[in-house]
């Protein structure tokens, strides 16, 4: 059970989302500039860019949107990723790798100490209601806590998601904003600010499911109830290789989705669905087969899995400098 107050751990999941936005958004600036290059990759009006935290709309209709960041031209030809990193670092700064962090920051540190702090507090309250004192529950717990808390996350964050795909997807004011969220709700309902709501649960809650259990087995395994550094790294990286593998084909669709409601925002008229879930899932297998699904796979992996390392890991080292701190004041 938990020892911690809940504004340590939310003070602990924002620390965590600051480091991993910090540390994982050059990486996908990178990638994003190198497709840019390339042209092929980004051959629809709206893709989709995703620093380990969260997944941002990019419009790259050059009829729509001239010079953003992600399109911004390199006077020099881009080979590989570290070469990026050393070239783009010398023509623009080293700042324009940590290009699109802002909007990371201002949904993600919100969403995620919501995240953690409700999955710390429903693991504590179903521990102490179902096991009482027992000082190891069953690492089922942490899956269920875990994707309770992702549910009520998604639930809390998806309208102002819907506000930041607005926002991305064209160039308006907050006046004009506030304009265009009332015609909605009064044409369509309060209920159209949870649009994306469904695909979005149907990843985000089977990762969290899989992660925290996968997590706290480890745990106990390794009788880490008290993690180390090192320990919670590795755990951390294992625990997402493994929810985002088993996840990926509800993400390949989750992407698919992103990228229509960006182009319905930019051209409501030409966007057209591609189906339910079930039926993309059906199209995509009859037409790739089991491949299809899983495409990806390795680019996934190595983004989701240094970033679970590092978030958990940090999150987890600051809950521990917080007891440490306890414990003195107690001692004194």
């Amino acid at each position: 059970m938990s020892d911690l107050k809940p504004i340590h751990q939310m003070v602990s999941s924002c620390t965590g989302a600051v480091i991993t936005a910090i540390f994982m958004t050059p990486f996908d600036v990178v990638k994003v500039r190198l497709q840019a290059q390339q042209r092929a990759e980004l051959n629809r009006s709206c893709f989709v860019y995703c620093n380990g935290l969260m997944d941002h709309i990019c419009k790259c209709a050059q009829s729509i949107c001239t010079n953003p960041w992600y399109n911004r031209p390199v006077p020099v030809q881009l080979n590989g990723t570290l070469d990026a990193f050393v070239k783009i670092s010398r023509q623009e700064g080293v700042q324009s790798l940590w290009s699109g962090l802002p909007p990371t920051l201002i949904v993600a540190v919100p969403n995620t100490v919501i995240y953690f702090t409700t999955y710390e507090q429903l693991r504590t309250t179903l521990h102490k209601n179902l096991f009482g004192d027992r000082k190891d529950p069953p690492s089922w717990l942490g899956g269920m806590s875990g994707g309770l808390a992702r549910l009520w996350a998604v639930t809390v964050v998806s309208p102002f998601e819907l506000v930041r795909t607005k926002m991305q997807a064209g160039s308006i004011t907050y006046k004009e904003l506030v304009k265009v969220l009332q015609m909605q709700v009064t044409n369509t309902g309060i209920v159209s600010l949870w649009r994306g709501w469904v695909p979005t649960v149907l990843r985000d809650v089977p990762f969290s499911v899989i992660y925290w259990y996968s997590y706290e087995k480890q745990k106990i395994v390794m009788n880490q109830q008290q993690p180390t550094f090192d320990f919670t790294l590795v755990a951390g990286a294992i625990s997402g290789g493994i929810a985002g593998t088993l996840t990926l084909p509800l993400d390949v669709i989750k992407t698919h989705r992103q990228i229509e409601i960006g182009e319905k925002e930019l051209f409501s008229d030409n966007a057209r669905s591609s189906g339910s879930t079930k039926q993309m899932l059906q199209n995509i297998y009859r037409q790739q087969g089991v491949r299809g699904l899983f495409s990806g796979l390795v680019p996934r992996l190595a983004k989701v899995m240094p970033a679970c390392a590092v978030m958990i890991s940090t999150y987890e080292y600051a809950k521990r400098l917080f007891r440490k701190h306890q414990h003195i004041e107690v001692d004194e």
